[in-house]
C-alpha cells in the first residue's frame, strides 16, 4: 500500500489476454483472468462514522475473475443477422452478440429459456438516447436497438467515488448498496407491480402511477442479483410532495391517505443498477418476457473491464490486444473501473450500519 495524504491509495491489477480472431473470440486460445485487488480507497477518519475506519479492516482479496467460458459451437449466424454487426451507430460489437447468442442456445439447450426472442446491453456504448439494448428475435428476424440507462453508482466523500456520468458508464460493480451496473448473463424472472404514488397527468386528472419491475437472476458476478433487486423496468417515478385524500384507494393507510407528487420521466438518465427503459418501451419488453424468461447479457464483464483498463493505462490499441470498448466513451472515461464485490461491499455495508436512515417525516397533507 502507498499512504497518500489520509488515505490508502489502493490498486486493482491483472495480467490477462483474451484473444480473438476477426473481431470474434477463439475459444481453443482463451485464457483465465487473474485479477489481484488489493483493495479500495477508504479514508481513515470519515465524518459521520462512530470510529475511524481503516484499509486495513477491508478483507484482502488475490482471487481469479472467472474467466469467460469457451463459446460453445453455434448455429451459424444468419446473414441477415450479421449485417447488423459492427461498431457503429445502429449495430451491435461482434462480441456483445456472439455473447449474448451463446448464453441465449444455452439456455434454451437447457430447457430453462423457450422465449423465440433474447436481449443485449453494451454499457460501453453513449447512454442518454443512445440505442444500445437490443432485442433479438432469430426466427422472426428482428433486432431491435433501444436507449436503457446504467448505474449512477455513488461518490462518498472520503470514502471513494464510483460515480457514473449520464453519458458514459466509467464504474461497474456487483457490491450490494453500489447502484452500478454488472455486466455479466442473465435470465428474466417474475415481474412484480407496485404503487408508487398519484400524479397529475396532462388534462389535470389526478392518477396513480403502478411501476412493473421484471427481476433478473444471474450467475457468476451476476449470481446475487436478486438481493441486489437489480432487474429491469420504466424508467419513471413519483417524487413525492404532500400526502392526499383518497378513501377506498386499496394503497392507502389507515387515515385513508395516499402520496401523491410530481411524475418523473429520466428515460435519458441514469439508474440505481438496474436495465431502465422509456415508459413505452418497457410495456413491450415487459409484454415479452412475462411468463416467458429469456436471456440478457450485459456487456462488459469484470475481465474485460480490467483487461481494457490495463491497456488503455499502457495507451496500447485495444483492437490489438482482441478488446473491446465503445471508442466515443473510452475517449470520454479514459479508465473503466470494476469495484469487486469482495472489498466495496464490506466498506458500504459498514457505512450503512454508522449512519442508519434517519426516521422519515410524515409527508404534509395536500392543500
Amino acid at each position: 500500500m502507498v499512504r497518500i495524504g489520509p488515505r490508502w491509495a489502493i490498486v486493482a491489477t491483472t495480467d490477462t489476454s483474451r484473444p480473438y480472431i476477426d473481431g470474434r473470440i477463439d475459444p481453443v486460445r482463451s485464457r483465465s483472468f487473474l485479477l489481484n485487488i488489493v483493495g479500495l480507497a477508504v479514508i481513515v477518519g470519515l465524518s459521520g462514522f462512530s470510529r475511524s475506519f481503516a484499509a486495513e479492516e477491508l478483507p484482502w482479496l488475490v482471487s481469479p475473475v472467472p474467466a469467460v467460458p469457451a463459446v460453445p459451437a453455434a448455429p451459424t449466424m444468419p446473414d441477415w443477422l450479421q449485417a447488423h454487426v459492427g461498431e457503429g451507430d445502429g449495430k451491435i460489437a461482434p462480441v456483445v452478440l456472439q455473447r449474448a447468442r451463446a448464453l441465449y442456445l444455452k439456455k434454451v439447450s437447457e430447457g430453462a429459456v423457450k422465449n423465440p426472442c433474447y436481449f443485449a446491453v453494451d454499457a460501453t456504448r453513449p447512454a442518454g438516447l443512445g440505442r444500445r439494448f437490443y432485442v433479438i428475435c432469430e426466427a422472426d428476424r428482428i433486432f431491435r436497438e433501444l436507449p436503457t440507462g446504467h448505474g449512477n453508482g455513488r461518490n462518498l466523500k472520503g470514502i471513494a467515488n464510483f460515480a457514473n456520468g449520464v453519458r458514459c458508464a466509467k464504474n461497474f460493480s456487483n457490491a450490494l448498496d453500489s447502484k452500478l451496473t454488472t455486466g455479466g448473463p442473465y435470465v428474466t424472472a417474475e415481474i412484480k407491480t407496485s404503487f408508487k404514488g398519484y400524479y397529475r397527468a396532462p388534462g389535470g386528472k389526478k392518477l396513480p402511477m403502478m411501476r412493473s419491475f421484471v427481476q433478473f437472476d444471474g450467475e457468476g458476478d451476476t449470481a446475487n442479483a436478486r438481493p441486489r433487486a437489480i432487474g429491469g423496468h420504466p424508467a419513471v417515478i413519483v417524487s413525492w410532495l404532500c400526502r392526499m385524500k383518497v378513501p377506498g384507494d386499496p394503497n392507502a393507510d389507515d387515515e385513508g391517505y395516499v402520496p401523491y407528487g410530481k411524475l418523473i420521466d429520466y428515460s435519458a438518465g441514469r439508474s440505481n443498477g438496474c436495465t431502465s427503459w422509456s415508459p413505452a418501451d418497457a410495456k413491450q419488453i415487459l409484454a415479452m418476457v412475462e411468463d416467458r424468461p429469456t436471456t440478457l447479457y450485459i456487456y462488459p464483464e469484470s475481465s474485460d473491464i480490467v483487461a481494457v483498463a490495463r491497456e488503455a493505462k499502457a495507451g496500447r490499441s485495444l483492437s490489438k490486444a482482441g478488446l473491446y470498448w465503445n471508442a466515443s466513451c473510452l475517449k470520454e472515461i479514459r479508465v473503466p473501473n470494476f469495484w469487486p464485490r469482495e472489498t466495496l461491499e464490506p466498506a458500504l455495508m459498514k457505512l450503512r450500519k454508522d449512519n442508519p436512515p434517519a426516521e422519515p417525516k410524515p409527508l404534509p397533507k395536500c392543500r
